[in-house]
């Protein structure tokens, strides 16, 4: 393994660890998919959420930015699939603190726990697991922003497009891997469901 994980490598680990299986899957929202991808699965062995939380901060140190900005750094993500990542990272880069945002019960909109403040001006590196659709990413973004945070970078460990997916440029986006499933808008444009092939429906 290297020092940061080729593609390669981090598809095969994946790929071993079941966090990465091939199929049909229905997600909630009715897309239909070639593929299912959770790293969570990887990440549940030590040894594999240090060497990819190692290999993604690896990613940012490169950045003389970031680098500089280390120990007033602040790792935030989007609770709870990117805390792993975010606690790995932040362990490895010897940031200054991890915090992570949430949808309370009853709303869809991420919030920030009671009691956390912000200073303005806080240098932060987003992190999560996946980047599919950028949703949680994207809203976690301009909530740190409204409250005066620079968001520095993006980091995850697969960065798995939709068609929708949004562009972050000029934020610098951080990846050990890029993946490319195939989407299907739902049942009736899906060349799985018209070959009959069975699915599986999935959370995510």
């Amino acid at each position: 393994m290297h020092l940061v994980p080729m593609q390669e490598e981090v598809i095969e680990l994946l790929r071993q660890t079941g966090a990465l299986r091939d199929g049909h899957f229905v997600y909630p929202n009715g897309i239909h998919a070639n593929e299912y991808l959770q790293v969570a699965l990887a990440m549940r062995y030590y040894q594999n959420a240090k060497t990819l939380s190692v290999g993604l901060s690896r990613l940012l140190r490169a950045n003389t930015e970031i680098r500089a900005a280390v120990p007033e750094l602040s790792i935030v993500t989007p609770a709870t699939g990117g805390l792993p990542v975010a606690f790995g990272v932040c362990e490895a880069l010897r940031a200054h603190q991890v915090y992570w945002a949430e949808a309370e019960e009853g709303s869809s909109e991420l919030s920030f726990r009671q009691y956390l403040e912000q200073v303005p001006g806080e240098k932060v590196v987003l992190v999560d697991d996946i980047l599919r659709t950028g949703r949680k990413l994207g809203e976690l973004k301009a909530l740190l922003e409204a409250n005066g945070a620079q968001v520095m970078a993006l980091a995850v460990v697969v960065y798995q497009p939709t068609p929708k997916t949004p562009d972050f440029s000029p934020l610098p986006l951080y990846h050990l891997a890029k993946m490319e499933a195939t989407y299907y808008a739902d049942a009736a444009s899906c060349a799985l469901c018209q070959r009959g092939v069975p699915y599986e429906l999935v959370r995510v």
